[in-house]
């Protein structure tokens, strides 16, 4: 099924965008690990695909367990091994981490993880405050991190934009880290502060990824939705 699908969206994204995919070295060629990406536009889960594919490499993606309820769509998530999780309402974690975690580890797969779990609502497309739920899954699973970044995305299809920008072609950048050292943490029972410490530690290597393919330095406080009175889910007002 992950062949059926790249045939028809592979070629597409080819004419539209050009990948330019950097320290690639860093991605494992086997085993499982948790691909932690910034996130700005609705369409950057299929650059990432993409980019993934380049690399030998069958993403998964942790998809809520509600829309494996949809007709054909459902489907269509099975058929691709993702992992259903069921959310529980105002809660920064899976109801069943553990279980997607094993799941994980057990397939080999590369999974990806959105940190920030919705669009950065930083005005400047910088990534915002982070969730635990890519380092919960990577330290249930006893699986690296490993931090990217993209830039480029936006002038394929803005921010909430409705069209995808066809013409002319554009350049995509996408900048793979190093695994997060995430050692302090494993091997032992961690609370809300030790997994909080521990995406910040994530945060900080996509942030500092991001700068790279910028060529910019990234706000000093990074921006939190709470803060500026913004909702963490849906869409929102550009301040």
């Amino acid at each position: 099924m992950f062949r059926v699908l790249a045939a028809l969206l592979v070629p597409f994204m080819y004419m539209i965008a050009r990948f330019h995919l950097h320290a690639t070295e860093n991605v494992p060629k086997t085993g499982a690990f948790v691909l932690a990406p910034n996130h700005f536009s609705e369409i950057d889960p299929l650059v990432m695909g993409v980019s993934m594919w380049q690399l030998n490499r069958m993403p998964r993606y942790l998809a809520k367990a509600s829309l494996f309820k949809i007709p054909l769509f459902g489907a269509l998530l099975r058929a691709t091994g993702q992992v259903p999780v069921m959310r529980s309402s105002g809660v920064d974690r899976a109801s069943d981490p553990i279980a997607a975690a094993r799941k994980i580890a057990t397939d080999g797969s590369a999974v990806v993880i959105y940190p920030e779990g919705t669009l950065t609502r930083d005005p400047d497309l910088w990534p915002m405050r982070g969730k635990s739920g890519a380092v919960r899954t990577a330290l249930q699973a006893d699986i690296p991190v490993i931090p990217a970044a993209h830039w480029g995305t936006q002038k394929l299809l803005p921010r909430y934009g409705k069209r995808i920008s066809l013409f002319p072609r554009k350049d995509i950048n996408i900048l793979f880290g190093p695994p997060v050292d995430l050692s302090a943490f494993r091997g032992r029972p961690l609370d809300a502060s030790d997994y909080a410490a521990a995406t910040d530690l994530v945060m900080d290597a996509i942030t500092g990824l991001l700068e790279t393919l910028r060529g910019e330095t990234a706000p000093a406080e990074r921006w939190d939705p709470t803060t500026h009175n913004q909702s963490e889910t849906g869409r929102f007002e550009q301040p």
